[in-house]
């Protein structure tokens, strides 16, 4: 593997300092790939507009082809925080706007590209703000592959967009992923309860290997609902969770909102080792998960 700077007319550089990892990557058989530290692109997803797509220039790689905005990533960056850089330069993508929900890694060894699969929280147009992009325009699902793709993302959309309405949940069985530990949690069940949402908001910023909840990808951001009984009701929110606070018995609610879940069309993993609460859960569609699932990932 040898590093080549960018070569005169493409891409054109602007003005000021070069990033080191603008450089092409060349293979022993000479192919060729842009980014030394890797690429990463942004997959804006809207359910009524679709997908926000990049008309590439001529002089790009593959131009004249529709793909997502993206492009090498900086030193020390994480290809989340690339891609969103990525987007916004190119398609004018506010970086507020969307939320990751999973991420897909091409790995060729030498060099990888992350494409970050993201919801739109918040409207926003799109628009062309730099030389790389002849148009940016939102593509309906089912139209996306009748424009002209650029062949790597022609290979990645055909199984990206199976998952694009994948939208997994994982609802936690507080009092019984709390108990499993000896924490000190029968003295202060609140306390613990709080040590646990904190964990677990952390696990969701951090996000969860695809294979953990048998879905395609490699990388998924679920968003997680801890149910809390008894004198655990009385702990703290915590950003990045959702909080439900059991009236009657735990067990109860967290089979409604198992079952609420799946009828909106979320994919549910409930977190539980009670075994009677584990055949409710299944019998709503949901998949079920032992505490100890969840406390090695928090362990991870």
């Amino acid at each position: 593997m040898t590093i080549e700077p960018a070569r005169a007319g493409e891409p054109p550089r602007f003005s000021g300092p070069r990033d080191p990892g603008d450089a092409w990557v060349v293979t022993e058989s000479g192919d060729r790939y842009w980014g030394r530290f890797g690429a990463a692109g942004l997959m804006a997803f809207d359910d009524e507009r679709g997908v926000l797509l990049q008309h590439r220039v001529g002089w790009s790689h593959f131009g004249g082809t529709w793909a997502l905005p993206g492009g090498a990533l900086h030193e020390g960056e994480s290809p989340i925080t690339g891609a969103l850089r990525e987007a916004a330069e190119e398609a004018g993508v506010p970086i507020a706007s969307v939320r990751p929900r999973f991420t897909n890694v091409l790995d060729l060894k030498v060099w990888s590209y992350t494409t970050v699969i993201a919801d739109v929280v918040e409207h926003f147009a799109g628009a062309v703000t730099d030389p790389e992009s002849f148009a940016v325009e939102w593509a309906r699902v089912d139209d996306v592959d009748r424009r002209p793709l650029h062949p790597g993302f022609a290979v990645a959309w055909e199984h990206l967009r199976d998952l694009l309405h994948v939208r997994p949940v994982i609802v936690v069985d507080a009092a019984n992923v709390v108990g499993s530990v000896p924490d000190g949690w029968w003295k202060d069940r609140a306390g613990a309860a709080e040590r646990l949402l904190t964990r677990v908001a952390a696990l969701a910023a951090e996000g969860i290997p695809a294979m953990e909840l048998g879905l395609g990808a490699t990388h998924w951001f679920p968003d997680f609902v801890v149910v809390v009984e008894g004198q655990a009701r009385d702990v703290m929110d915590v950003d990045g969770v959702r909080t439900v606070r059991a009236a009657g018995e735990g067990d109860d609610t967290i089979a409604s909102e198992a079952m609420a879940l799946v009828e909106e069309g979320h994919t549910v993993t409930v977190v539980t080792s009670d075994r009677e609460l584990r055949s409710r859960a299944e019998e709503a569609g949901a998949t079920v998960r032992g505490a100890g699932w969840l406390t090695a990932l928090l362990s991870a």
